[in-house]
């Protein structure tokens, strides 16, 4: 599952417990598969983060080898 299909999934399960007409077993049911996908979804932003901050890091070490430096 990609992170768009989470996050949709994760925005149709709040939607189903905001209406509160679910059954107890049901909306148990439903918040545990929101947490799993709540936590799915931190883990690729989490991941996405990094691979910016590695880019960045990339990029800025770049900059300093062809700039002479920086000082």
């Amino acid at each position: 599952m990609f992170y768009e299909a989470a996050r949709d999934e994760l925005v149709r399960v709040v939607a189903e417990l905001e209406q509160g007409s679910a059954t107890l077993e049901r909306s148990l049911g439903l918040w545990e598969r929101g947490e799993a996908l709540a936590a799915r979804c931190q883990e690729w932003l989490v991941g996405a983060r990094a691979r910016l901050d590695a880019a960045r890091a990339a990029s800025d070490e770049r900059g300093s080898a062809t700039d002479g430096g920086g000082a």
